[in-house]
């Protein structure tokens, strides 16, 4: 080996180092690289959640008594008792209530009356429109109706409106088929059956006493003893001992019903203390009854008793859908105190910014604003919000912008947790 190839081996060796240790410290970067994105990406996730709007109520749960206005109708014992009144339905002074009848037979009579009168009913109906092509679309959309009706009915478990709904839909089931024959035979049908009819009224005959109503009222067919132990007069002496040593009165029955006389219905209820402490007479609240009713009813506190045993005797008041509270008598409800509605966002989505601006007197004014960030396009933006309402790991939000492309509105996606987040930073 001469001289130069000496010199030139030590370099190549020397060449093939620095180039193992720039590949090595190049993998050793990429390495770090990739580390420090998988920290990144582990130490600051980028989560969003969608926006909704949302209701919460304040409520105290109750359990206690509906008290009305009642009056028992004399118990019947002779006769065939027949009542014409639907449960809940108003009756004014002099209305008929119920219908006695001497026998079975008295009672099958006037079942075919009543199924006379429905036929005669459907050929007036028929004779009166003569096939008119207005009056066969306007049955055909009543009868529509009535089966949509009755679906409710029998969904809601509504059993005694479910027979008045079948009669109804029979009616006009048999109408639209009577529209479709001749009018001169619906006549000469109807003149027959007024004259069948006439003769089984005359047979009849004293057969038949009417039960009237005494007072005009809200009609009831439940008659549960409470009557005269719950009334309204007793309101201002209850206490919570006598609302909790209450017993019916055995001796009150009757086979008529009874009617509801007042417009008003109050609740009594045992509240614990606490609950009591955040009511106020005449404070206007919701109650809802866990049964019984399917709305929402409005009412006043109406009185706020001693506390006995950690216990508040608490009895609301209500003008409305008294109809419906006929069946009610012991019955748990909740009382809702206040409902909030709003944007409801994750606590941790809720940031504090700082924003500098300049008074008319050219100074710098800075302002700590509470928003969310939410993700517009790949950019965050920042919008103004007022908290309305704070629960656990939650809160209602309004929003509080200005501009309307500020606004906070349901279904945007809020941005819940992100580092180093500012307005109109790049997230996506």
């Amino acid at each position: 080996m001469n001289e130069s190839e000496q010199q030139k081996a030590p370099e190549s060796r020397k060449n093939r180092t620095l180039t193992r240790l720039a590949m090595g410290t190049f993998c050793l970067l990429v390495l770090v690289y990739f580390a420090l994105q998988v920290k990144d990406a582990l130490q600051d996730p980028f989560a969003t959640a969608a926006a909704a709007y949302t209701r919460v109520e304040e409520t105290v749960s109750a359990n206690g008594w509906l008290i009305r206005e009642e009056q028992v109708l004399p118990n019947e014992s002779s006769g065939l008792l027949r009542l014409t009144r639907q449960e809940g339905e108003r009756v004014s002074r002099g209305g008929t209530v119920a219908k006695l009848y001497a026998d079975q037979a008295s009672l099958d009579r006037q079942a075919e009356l009543e199924r006379l009168d429905e036929r005669i009913e459907q050929l007036r109906y028929a004779a009166e429109e003569s096939l008119s092509g207005v009056a066969s679309l306007r049955l055909d959309s009543q009868i529509q109706d009535s089966l949509l009706s009755l679906r409710r009915s029998v969904e809601s478990g509504a059993l005694a409106q479910t027979e008045s709904e079948i009669a109804q839909l029979r009616s006009l089931i048999l109408k639209r088929d009577y529209s479709r024959g001749g009018g001169t035979d619906a006549a000469a049908e109807l003149q027959a059956l007024e004259a069948q009819r006439k003769a089984l009224q005359d047979q009849g005959a004293g057969s038949v006493r009417t039960l009237t109503a005494p007072v005009s009222g809200i009609y009831s067919a439940v008659v549960d003893g409470y009557e005269g132990v719950l009334t309204p007069d007793m309101l201002d002496t209850l206490t919570l001992s006598a609302l909790r040593s209450l017993e019916a009165d055995s001796s009150v029955a009757s086979n008529v019903g009874k009617l509801i006389t007042s417009d008003r219905w109050y609740y009594a209820a045992a509240l614990p203390d606490d609950d009591a402490a955040d009511l106020e007479p005449g404070q206007s609240v919701i109650l809802r009854f866990s049964k019984g009713t399917a709305d929402d009813l409005p009412a006043e506190i109406w009185s706020i008793g001693q506390s006995e045993n950690g216990r508040t005797l608490v009895i609301l008041s209500g003008r409305e859908y008294l109809s419906e509270l006929t069946l009610l008598r012991h019955q748990s409800a909740e009382i809702i105190l206040k409902t909030t509605e709003g944007i409801r966002v994750p606590q941790t989505a809720l940031r504090v910014d700082t924003v500098t601006t300049t008074d008319e007197n050219g100074e710098e004014v800075t302002t700590r604003i509470t928003g969310v960030y939410c993700v517009v396009g790949r950019f965050a933006r920042f919008k103004p919000v007022t908290v309305v309402y704070t629960g656990d790991g939650f809160s209602l939000v309004e929003s509080a912008a200005g501009k309307e492309s500020l606004r906070l509105r349901p279904g945007e996606e809020i941005i819940l947790t992100a580092r180093e987040l500012s307005d109109g930073a790049v997230v996506r």
